[in-house]
């Protein structure tokens, strides 16, 4: 099912409390944050940024927004389009491609940056694309203070982030497609990254690449895949055990639908849609920070 079209360059669904949804748009032509009503009916923008990219939802109702263009920063976005940035950088070094964020089971953000500034990487061909330099890096932001720490830094255009059935960090890296893993601890610390598998269908060729990721009850990772498709299904082990096809080429991010549901949410950049596809499973609750 399409639950919404025209859209352009769509990522980041979340889920609303009352059944809505938000969802970014990253063309420049566009470049906000918009609600979208259950049914798909109905639509309206939050917030124009510049160029939104991942969103996570906090208890008190607030969208934390990775803004990777206008400048690259990580910002708050109230329901009511209040926008406020948070942070530029780390520690004296700006934030380069801030892509993605989930929050922990310690209350903290995780958020991606792929290592490159966004207007570069499209003027990359695509051909060059899996070899170009990128400095992927993984942060740690507790959002009390606004404190922050890069965890990892060098991961190939570090992309979709997610928490595990034990609490470990899964992050996709578009340009070797794998999804790496951390062993997470109670403290903020993680361990070195592993890979844990690759999401590549190697039937197919041209540059793909891992990115939006979410787990399911059944613990199992469904990870979209840019220009291949689908969206893969990964076990434990790091295999992958089913493809679903998507009716758009290149999607961007995934999330599951309401509780009782067992659907998943699919943004779709390349024709621009929101697509709606069952799958045998709920979605594994979602940290929402303090």
């Amino acid at each position: 099912m399409i639950l919404a079209n025209d859209l352009k360059n769509p990522e980041a669904p979340v889920l609303l409390p009352d059944g809505t949804w938000a969802l970014t748009e990253m063309h420049l032509d566009r470049g906000w944050i918009i609600r979208i009503s259950g049914d798909g009916s109905n639509r309206h923008v939050i917030a124009k940024t510049g160029r939104p990219n991942g969103m996570t939802l906090v208890r008190t109702g607030e969208l934390w927004v990775a803004e990777s263009l206008n400048p690259p920063s990580l910002l708050t976005v109230t329901l009511d389009g209040s926008v406020e940035t948070v942070l530029t950088g780390c520690d004296g070094e700006p934030f380069l491609f801030p892509n993605d964020l989930r929050f922990g089971p310690d209350g903290a953000l995780y958020m991606t940056d792929s290592g490159i500034p966004v207007l570069e990487w499209h003027d990359v061909p695509e051909g060059e694309r899996a070899s170009v330099h990128t400095d992927g890096r993984l942060y740690r932001i507790d959002i009390a203070d606004a404190s922050i720490r890069k965890l990892d830094s060098g991961i190939p255009f570090a992309n979709g982030i997610a928490f595990g059935p034990e609490d470990d960090i899964y992050v996709s890296a578009t340009q070797d497609g794998w999804i790496y893993k951390y062993n997470w601890s109670h403290d903020g610390k993680v361990s070195e990254r592993t890979e844990f598998g690759n999401v590549l269908d190697p039937t197919k060729s041209g540059f793909r690449g891992g990115d939006g990721i979410a787990f399911g009850r059944d613990r199992l990772l469904y990870a979209t895949v840019s220009r291949q498709g689908d969206v893969a299904v990964m076990n434990q082990d790091g295999d992958v055990v089913d493809q679903i096809v998507l009716d758009g080429p290149s999607p961007t991010n995934l999330s599951f639908g309401p509780v009782g549901q067992r659907k998943i949410y699919v943004t779709e950049q390349g024709v621009g849609q929101f697509e709606v596809h069952d799958v045998p499973t709920a979605g594994m609750p979602l940290h929402r920070g303090p």
